[in-house]
């Protein structure tokens, strides 16, 4: 794999907690915003953290090196502890939804598109310097799962047996990174009866620009014998347009985008890390702002790379 080209080293503010208060909700949604020090009309990225072993990335707190890199290009990064994070676990282990808090992770995002006017009054320095029009969502792991229903992915409730849809209308694009695949008899893993809801999405449904990524040895066992291909489903099984980023050599953290130095990353690797930073920045602002050939500039790279860190195709 070719060494990445240097990010440059541009200012970024961040603040939390940021603390919603909502009615019904077990406790108060606190979020996380990480925005550039200078420019106005940036676009905002919701981002939803996925489950994973360790106590605070499942958090506000997680996926520094996605969120600083992504503020760094000019986005205004929002990520949520969501009722599923370990933080949370003794507050809300019998609280309604619970364990997986599905509906309650998407509305999260839903909740904070409401009050963006608190966001910007809120954060120092970012008062009028977001355009609330240019929404993407993106997620790891169940967060990918999260930001699928946002993007339109439809899900069988396993408590009634009814369709539910959840998309985001004020959504314009997402990344789903390392998001679960498809259920049916493909979601026969040890886990899958714990976790039913994983495998109740229809991705027929996802009509949203997205871009999915894979990594190639990203082989989740615990929910099915698909190997990685099950981690491409969102794309096979989703309308276009979609576009995959299959990672070579990458496993479940894709080189480490839950957090710096996480002992639980298998296959740590800060070059891959930096380079799907740049892949995604530059996917989100040209479906973000039409005719911005960010995307296909980098794509143009990436075949012409010797040594790449991956493929994208696209329908």
């Amino acid at each position: 794999m070719s060494t990445p080209t240097r990010t440059p080293r541009v200012p970024v503010l961040s603040y939390s907690p940021l603390v919603l208060p909502v009615p019904g909700r077990p406790v108060d949604l606190e979020v996380r915003v990480s925005a550039p020090a200078s420019g106005t009309g940036l676009p905002v990225v919701l981002l939803s953290h996925g489950h994973g072993p360790s106590n605070n990335l499942s958090s506000l707190n997680g996926y520094a090196p996605l969120a600083h890199a992504w503020a760094a290009q000019g986005f205004v990064v929002v990520q949520p502890t969501h009722l599923t994070s370990r933080t949370l676990s003794h507050l809300v282990a019998d609280a309604p939804g619970a364990p997986d808090f599905w509906r309650s992770r998407a509305e999260d995002m839903s909740r904070i598109l409401d009050r963006l006017d608190v966001v910007e009054r809120t954060v120092p320095q970012l008062a009028g310097r977001i355009d609330r029009t240019e929404i993407a969502v993106a997620g790891h792991s169940l967060g990918g799962f999260t930001a699928a229903l946002l993007l339109g992915a439809g899900l069988t409730d396993p408590g009634t047996g009814k369709v539910v849809h959840l998309a985001e209308p004020r959504i314009k694009a997402g990344v789903l990174l390392a998001a679960p695949g498809r259920g049916g008899d493909a979601f026969n893993g040890p886990m899958a009866g714990q976790w039913p809801i994983v495998g109740a999405v229809d991705f027929s449904t996802m009509t949203a620009p997205a871009l999915v990524v894979a990594g190639d040895e990203d082989d989740s066992r615990h929910f099915t014998d698909m190997g990685p291909d099950w981690h491409a489903d969102p794309y096979t099984l989703a309308p276009g347009p979609k576009s995959l980023l299959t990672l070579f050599g990458a496993e479940h953290g894709l080189g480490g985008i839950a957090g710096y130095d996480a002992a639980e990353t298998t296959d740590e690797n800060p070059g891959r890390v930096a380079a799907l930073a740049r892949l995604t920045a530059a996917y989100l602002r040209s479906r973000l702002h039409p005719g911005d050939p960010a995307w296909q500039t980098t794509c143009d790279a990436l075949a012409a790379d010797p040594d790449p860190v991956g493929r994208v195709e696209a329908k």
